[in-house]
């Protein structure tokens, strides 16, 4: 089967700005929240994050496809789906703690909360909900991840400003990190229509 590279390209931009799993979806807002103090532990995660959502959408996918949905065992999906991403968390943590112990301490509790992460799950139930083929849902599952990314790594930045600047006591701590999450995901709110415009759809 051809691919058909501008409806990937397509999903992967939609996936990133207009549909973004944080700050459309409001998916993941856990490790949003409690790993964007730093830059380099943002980065970090959202690299862990795109590899464990790519690794799971290649395993569910089929296992949705030719096991679950042939056999009428569909209501086993959550189920399923929450299994293999436990497992696949499980590797990342062994690869990352013999590999790269300095980022594997930094991350510390938030890595294994992949495994509960619910933007990794949505992903995956909703490239079956969505209806896509495997080449489609592994562009939704990259653009999701870069997503992650990008809101994961222009929040570091944002709280890194507001730690340093002048807020009242009242905002000072969870209020401001609050307030500026709101308005980097109101921002993003611009993205609506112009991915749709590009592609003529």
């Amino acid at each position: 089967m051809e691919l058909d590279w501008g409806n990937l390209l397509f999903i992967i931009l939609s996936a990133v700005f207009v549909n973004n799993y944080v700050l459309q979806r409001f998916l993941g807002i856990c490790p949003f929240l409690g790993v964007s103090k730093k830059l380099d532990q943002a980065a970090g995660m959202s690299i862990a994050v795109i590899f464990v959502m790519l690794l799971a959408t290649a395993v569910t996918w089929p296992i949705q496809t030719y096991l679950l949905t042939p056999n009428d065992m569909g209501y086993l999906q959550t189920i399923v789906f929450i299994l293999v991403i436990a497992a696949l968390v499980q590797l990342v943590e062994i690869v990352l703690k013999r590999y790269i112990p300095a980022l594997y301490k930094s991350l510390g509790i938030y890595l294994p909360l992949i495994t509960t992460n619910c933007a990794v799950l949505g992903v995956t139930v909703l490239n079956i909900t969505e209806g896509y083929n495997f080449a489609q849902s592994m562009a939704n599952s990259f653009g999701s991840g870069l997503g992650f990314f990008l809101a994961m790594v222009l929040f570091a930045g944002v709280r890194m400003r507001t730690e340093n600047c002048n807020a009242p006591d009242s905002f000072k701590g969870l209020p401001i990190t609050l307030v500026s999450a709101a308005i980097v995901a109101a921002s993003f709110n611009g993205f609506a229509g112009v991915v749709e415009t590009l592609f003529g759809n």
